[in-house]
């Protein structure tokens, strides 16, 4: 018998910079404090905004992306996030029908994109609605979103940056038109801007106390405009597969519970949940430490150095000289060491002038383009995480650049193509995985698995 489906409620947008972290986060942390147990997610590959949705619901942010780990799991996934809880909240990933761009378009919903995720949960979209400059039109707005895609049911509208009551009036009269019910009104208020850089929000981490403040503004915003028992009443989701289990995912577990060090700290803020829960039940024991502090713990077998803001921090990291020579050493006998973008940054020489690990012989900048997007890779070499010629969705987001894209002892992890040009990132060696691309544990399930048999074998041999 599978259990009850927790209810959701998908916010979403007709455009990025709608409001929908402000909302979706205030909505998190007003239905906790009113008694719900509330389970926060975010769709597509954002690290920051689950950082803000965890704060307000007091439990970890995850994300569901079915381009990174399949349309299949996003389900599953979903009830293993949710399952002792009363209500999830789901913020969308930019308007509400856009995903990854294919060509040619997709007939319903792109991929990744919220409706799709909303589809397949069976819930209803809220549709957050930045009112500046909208008035009667606004009826003619939401009658398009209603029926573009009738698979997608819209259950209600949240205005938001509303200018007066006339003008919360008017478009509240805009909305009975089309017959979408408005969940609440939300007058327009600068101070609860959070700051960004230029990858996004500063994460929560980062922002500290000023973090905790402003979540707890946008609670105390969103409960006094928002309707929570007509949130409530609307909610709902239907999901038939049974909740993701990662212990089913990487099989038996290594013997020895090797210990695997996972950065942390301001620098090293891009993780998903589901990596630790991976690593623990594939046999590791899991140790968070901070590099701008922190020195690893004795009997080290494999190190996660994820993504993150280490241009932002780099002057520290660099201070931290003992941990960088500890590194280096490890690295030269041989351990595991997995590296995402932030750690790929910080296995080179160094960082924007600042010394690195010097694992890799290349220098790293911060740059002047963004590159961002979702990459179709296939791997060039085998490694500790990967087979040669396996194929894996991931996504790249930094404004970070190497000085070179190869150096000497080292193989290129990745290749894929990117506006119809072959392209070969990322560094494989001994036992290091480097790579500005960010994949998804619990769509590769099996590169946990190798990773933790990796470090086994390295504390059977050092210890």
């Amino acid at each position: 018998m599978v259990a009850t489906t927790c209810p959701a409620v998908v916010i979403a947008a007709p455009a990025s910079g709608s409001g929908k972290t402000t909302v979706a986060t205030g909505l998190i942390g007003a239905l906790r404090a009113s008694g719900d147990r509330v389970a926060p997610f975010k769709v597509g590959p954002d690290y920051i905004d689950p950082g803000y949705h965890g704060l307000a619901a007091g439990r970890i942010g995850r994300n569901l992306d079915p381009v990174l780990v399949g349309a299949d799991r996003i389900g599953p996934l979903y009830r293993h996030g949710s399952a002792d809880c009363d209500i999830a909240v789901v913020e969308g990933v930019m308007g509400l029908f856009d995903g990854k761009i294919s060509d040619p378009a997709p007939e319903g919903a792109a991929e990744g994109s919220t409706a799709q995720v909303a589809g397949l949960l069976g819930a209803p979209v809220v549709l957050v609605v930045d009112a500046r400059g909208h008035s009667q039109s606004l009826a003619a707005v939401l009658h398009g979103f209603a029926t573009f895609d009738t698979s997608v049911r819209i259950g209600g509208v949240i205005l938001n940056r509303v200018g007066s009551p006339r003008h919360e009036q008017v478009l509240r009269q805009a909305c009975e038109k089309v017959g979408i019910p408005v969940l609440g009104a939300v007058p327009r208020l600068a101070e609860l801007a959070v700051p960004s850089r230029h990858l996004g929000l500063v994460t929560a981490v980062e922002h500290g106390g000023a973090a905790t403040a402003a979540v707890d503004a946008m609670t105390d915003l969103i409960a006094r405009h928002v309707d929570l028992d007509a949130v409530r009443a609307l909610a709902t989701a239907s999901v038939a597969a049974p909740a993701w289990d990662p212990a089913t995912a990487v099989g038996t577990p290594v013997s020895g519970s090797p210990l695997v060090a996972v950065a942390g700290g301001a620098a090293f803020t891009f993780g998903y949940a589901e990596h630790r829960e991976l690593l623990e039940a594939a046999g590791a024991r899991v140790v968070v430490f901070d590099p701008a502090a922190d020195e690893l713990p004795d009997g080290i077998a494999g190190l996660v150095l994820p993504g993150g803001f280490p241009e932002e921090h780099a002057p520290a990291l660099a201070a931290n000289t003992a941990l960088l020579t500890t590194v280096r050493e490890l690295a030269r006998r041989g351990l595991p060491i997995h590296a995402e973008c932030a750690g790929l940054l910080y296995l080179t020489r160094a960082l924007d002038g600042h010394a690195m690990t010097r694992v890799i012989d290349i220098e790293s900048t911060f740059g002047s383009a963004l590159t961002l997007g979702y990459r179709e890779a296939v791997a060039l070499e085998s490694s500790l995480l990967f087979v040669a010629g396996q194929r894996v969705v991931g996504h790249e987001f930094h404004r970070t650049v190497l000085a070179e894209q190869s150096a000497a002892g080292w193989a290129p992890a990745w290749g894929w193509h990117v506006g119809g040009a072959a392209a070969k990132e990322g560094f494989v060696g001994g036992q290091v995985h480097a790579s500005y691309l960010h994949t998804h544990p619990a769509g590769n399930p099996d590169s946990i698995r190798r990773f933790v048999s990796a470090a086994g074998r390295f504390a059977e041999q050092h210890g």
